[in-house]
């Protein structure tokens, strides 16, 4: 099976071990990843404004590319997924967007109307690989580590659109820690925001906001924490303190338990 994919700009840099990990673990799964030629950002936020349409041109070409390829579009990086997939449903719902957008897309000989689906990679896991596939290929366990699974707020909200799991108690990612043989904790602060670009304005609010998640988290008993979002890792990380909880993406943990990647 072959996927359009947008890695998005952070997986290019700052977070290469998100991408890396993702695509060598899906050959080892039986399915593709086939980068979308020329991509753009996405622009990392969904823009709220209802007269905004211009700034949702990179996520509907990324999907028109994908529509033309005859794909799916899968994301890894939760701020791309959860703006694509709500642009996506923008063009979708609303017949303004559908031709404003157009309208700038004629220029490129290019129309899209909403035809192509949106997927997360753990999806992907999920939905057509399935869990019982990624235990059966796992080579390397996790046994008796305590994982704990964080969200955070753009993979799952908003629901009725993303549309991933259950945005008050999700599963996924806790069914992604039971297939490579780890014990999911679970911890009351596992989908909140981690402070997300508040960074920007006040760098105090994510500071508490990692705290009382990591905190929860190391409460709770967890060894380390998966997450599949750059930004969410980077405020944890940069606000870690002296906690003990490991943050790691979630792809490398998949590739080690594949046997794809040396244990650290």
């Amino acid at each position: 099976m072959t996927y359009s994919y947008f890695p998005g700009c952070t997986l290019k840099n700052k977070a290469v071990d998100l991408d890396v990990y993702a695509r060598k673990s899906a050959e080892t799964l039986g399915f593709t990843l086939e980068e979308i030629p020329e991509w753009q950002c996405c622009g990392g936020e969904y823009p709220m404004g209802k007269d905004e349409f211009a700034t949702k041109l990179s996520s509907i070409r990324a999907l028109a590319d994908a529509h033309k390829a005859g794909h799916e579009l899968v994301t890894l990086c939760s701020a791309c997924y959860n703006v694509i997939k709500q642009v996506n449903n923008d063009v979708q719902t609303d017949e303004l967007v559908d031709f404003k957008v157009n309208n700038y897309l004629k220029q490129d000989e290019i129309e899209y109307h909403g035809e192509t689906k949106v997927l997360h990679y753990l999806e992907v896991l999920r939905d057509v690989v399935g869990w019982d596939n990624v235990k059966a290929a796992v080579k390397n366990p996790f046994t008796g580590k305590k994982i704990g699974a964080y969200y955070g707020c753009l993979l799952l909200r908003p629901g009725k659109v993303l549309g991933l799991d259950d945005p008050e108690n999700p599963k996924i990612l806790e069914d992604f820690i039971k297939a490579i043989g780890g014990t999911p904790v679970i911890y009351a602060q596992r989908n909140e925001c981690c402070g997300a670009y508040t960074m920007f304005e006040d760098e105090n609010i994510p500071k508490t906001r990692a705290a009382k998640i990591l905190g929860n988290a190391q409460d709770m008993g967890a060894d380390l924490l998966v997450t599949s979002c750059p930004l969410c890792r980077y405020n944890l990380l940069k606000n870690k303190g002296e906690s003990n909880v490991q943050i790691i993406y979630f792809t490398e943990l998949l590739a080690q338990a594949l046997g794809l990647k040396e244990a650290e």
